[in-house]
């Protein structure tokens, strides 16, 4: 199966919300229509501080990819963050999100990107072998740390 990526534009927020919907209804993140559209509508009318990729056809994706980008000192330079990667249920486990970490990194890496880092669960192992696999490392004496605003 094909990760044909497509960056998501205006005429996608109705596909792109619904995908989102799915997503954090499956991960029981509490957001409402209005808060999902905030997050979303601003990436797909080409706000410079991320990006949404559509995976598959863009008629009928199968997943979408948020990458918001950032500054880092460490990295020295431009750095991004996975803030969000869902596939369907029913086209999971056929190799479509190692495909979109493995082709999507070599892409933001031409474009200026110097470093990618996502978060995950610590109770999901299935997603931690998915991120090892793509050469994603777990950063020694480092952890997430969120201040809601």
């Amino acid at each position: 199966m094909s990760a044909a990526l497509h960056l998501a534009k205006p005429e996608h927020l109705d596909g792109v919300l619904a995908l989102v919907a799915a997503f954090h209804a499956e991960s029981n993140l509490a957001t409402t229509e209005d808060h999902r559209r905030a997050g979303v509508e601003p990436l797909l009318n080409g706000h410079p501080y991320g990006a949404i990729y559509l995976i598959g056809p863009t008629r009928a994706p199968i997943g979408y990819i948020v990458i918001t980008f950032g500054w880092s000192v460490e990295f020295g330079g431009m750095d991004g963050f996975v803030d969000e990667l869902y596939i369907r249920p029913a086209v999971r486990g056929r190799g479509v999100a190692t495909e979109v970490l493995t082709e999507l990194p070599k892409t933001l890496a031409t474009a200026g990107l110097r470093a990618l880092h996502l978060e995950v669960d610590r109770e999901n192992e299935t997603a931690q072998r998915l991120y090892l696999r793509t050469r994603f490392k777990p950063r020694e004496n480092y952890i997430l740390m969120t201040k809601d605003l």
